[in-house]
């Protein structure tokens, strides 16, 4: 933050249980020129010289080993990049690292080196805003094409310049390594190029895969083609009114009201807004049912690409996701675009006669269980399903962590993190249920972690509509009493995420003292989960990457955002 704004800002972080950020700083003291107090945590101010050494110094000794996320953002007088730390054993430990830069060479040292996931949040970073990270393995744009002029973040981004994309001819981007040893010749290697309009990739994801034989020899991701510039949109809209319908957008599987729940987080604890119990129940009950309804399109996109089966396999799983559209429908009015949460509650009670709606929701309910025994049966039970899915697609814990996984993808792998348990939010930490791990690291785990979920979503509804048909009538209050128009003290800094089902869904929000963000950025699961793509996919058969696409449960409205 600037001076100006650290005058302004007076609100102190309180730090949780177990973090002595005293300590923290003794870990990193000859590096930290400054330190400041965002409202999540504390910040230290780096030299841009020293990021590796001390991301290193409190991953190894500090035990913040995730990295959610790198947020870039530019001022008047300088640059600047953000590290978002916290811990996968407690994810109530945060620390942030600001990492400033002057105007006229905004560079600064790498942090990929100590956290793989770094590598594609810094290529975002210099894609938009325009740092260059020395020593970074591959620093080149990633949203953007590579003849983009220009950052558009910048402040100098000149709109209005035309902008020409050439096409390249495509070759195979590892044939001079790819040699015999000894006759040096090459090995028959093949370029292929997968998407982006193919329903194998789940979107407009184009793959660009070498392939030796059958089998992956190197594959990256290339993404960017769906790019709709949500952050911007979102810093151009006020607080109050004109940003929460943005979020149903990003993951719209659907996840809007988790979505919606990521951002209400954020701003609510910006402004110190407080949410009324009854409406924190609502929230968690309608938040569950979107967790379900995104599970079963996970599955039944899973069994499509496996099986090829679209009469069982995809529209069973589409004939209950149905069903739980039909009560979000009835609760927001919406199927897809909810717009249903307001900063400080929902924006209407549940509909009338109650006693129907809740009888809606247990009747899909009770036949849930007997619902996923098909699934079992069609899928996790079927041979080759089994084949083509189990010891496919594996991603060690180790890795998984490495590259910030989260959600399924990470519980799959034995990584036990969910952030309903481990930073609670909501009414999750006043009901009963189990975060579901699995120790295969397959794509088979995946599929069975999605599963599993769906039954602990099933028992945290049930416990919820058990509350709210219980709540007196006069106490029901649905939003506390917000202002009108939001503004923030200026120099205000938050990092804020909820679990969304696809992994832990942040938002980064600075504030200038107006009712609009100054900064507004998305940390969205599906981007970070496809990052490590290729080490889950190296050495395998095409048709393995294809399953393992499909289990990663990727929608590239989130990955590029």
């Amino acid at each position: 933050m600037s001076t100006q704004e650290e005058d302004e800002s007076e609100t102190d972080a309180v730090a949780p249980a177990g973090v002595d950020y005293d300590d923290i700083e003794g870990l990193i003291d000859e590096h930290v020129i400054d330190r400041e107090t965002h409202l999540n945590a504390e910040a230290f101010v780096v030299r841009g010289d020293a990021v590796e050494d001390v991301l290193s110094t409190l991953k190894q000794e500090a035990g913040f080993d995730h990295l959610s996320s790198v947020t870039a953002q530019e001022y008047q007088d300088r640059y600047e990049s953000i590290y978002h730390l916290r811990k996968y054993d407690d994810a109530q430990h945060e620390v942030s690292v600001v990492v400033p830069t002057p105007r006229d060479d905004p560079s600064h040292q790498t942090g990929s080196s100590v956290f793989s996931t770094a590598n594609w949040h810094e290529r975002e970073a210099y894609d938009l805003v325009g740092i260059q990270y020395e020593d970074h393995p591959d620093l080149r744009r990633i949203l953007l094409p590579e003849t983009w002029q220009g950052h558009p973040l910048s402040r100098d981004y000149d709109q209005d310049k035309p902008q020409i994309v050439t096409l390249e001819k495509h070759k195979n981007p590892i044939e001079d390594s790819l040699k015999v040893d000894e006759t040096e010749e090459d090995l028959d290697t093949m370029f292929l190029n997968i998407g982006p309009h193919h329903p194998a990739t789940h979107g407009v994801l184009h793959l660009k895969t070498v392939l030796d034989g059958e089998q992956v020899a190197d594959v990256e991701p290339d993404i960017g083609y769906l790019h709709r510039c949500q952050e911007q949109m979102c810093e151009k809209s006020t607080f109050r009114h004109q940003i929460m319908p943005y979020p149903d957008r990003w993951d719209y599987t659907p996840a809007g009201i988790l979505n919606e729940w990521s951002y209400a987080r954020a701003a609510e604890d910006l402004a110190e807004i407080e949410v009324p119990e009854y409406a924190q129940v609502i929230r968690t009950m309608s938040g569950e049912l979107t967790r379900i309804s995104a599970h079963m399109l996970a599955v039944a996109t899973f069994g499509l690409d496996i099986m090829g089966d679209f009469a069982a396999v995809f529209m069973y799983a589409m004939r209950d996701r149905e069903v739980v559209m039909d009560i979000l429908e009835d609760l927001t009015g919406q199927r897809m675009m909810y717009n249903y949460f307001r900063l400080g509650g929902v924006v209407w009670d549940l509909p009338e006669p109650r006693e129907e709606f809740f009888e809606k929701i247990r009747d899909f309910l009770e036949g849930l269980p007997e619902r996923l025994d098909e699934y079992h049966n069609i899928l996790s039970q079927n041979e080759l399903f089994q084949m083509r899915t189990v010891n496919t697609g594996y991603l060690a814990p180790d890795i998984a962590k490495d590259y910030g996984i989260t959600g399924p993808i990470a519980r799959a792998s034995g990584v036990d993190y969910d952030l309903r348990r481990d930073d609670p939010y909501g009414y999750y930490e006043n009901l009963d249920w189990d975060v579901v791990t699995a120790e295969g690291g397959d794509n088979y785990a995946r599929l069975m972690v999605r599963m599993r979920e769906v039954e602990e979503s099933a028992k945290i509804i049930e416990q919820c509509i058990d509350i709210l048909e219980d709540w007196p009538e006069d106490e029901r209050e649905i939003q506390s009493n917000v202002p009108r128009s939001l503004k923030p003290d200026a120099g205000q800094e938050i990092y804020r995420a909820v679990e969304a089902p696809k992994g832990e869904l942040g938002i980064y929000i600075r504030t200038d003292g107006t009712e609009r963000p100054a900064r507004f950025k998305i940390r969205g699961p599906s981007f970070v989960n496809l990052s490590p793509l290729h080490e889950m996919a190296e050495g395998e058969l095409i048709s393995d990457l294809i399953a393992t696409i499909g289990s990663l449960d990727i929608v590239l409205a989130e990955v590029d955002r």
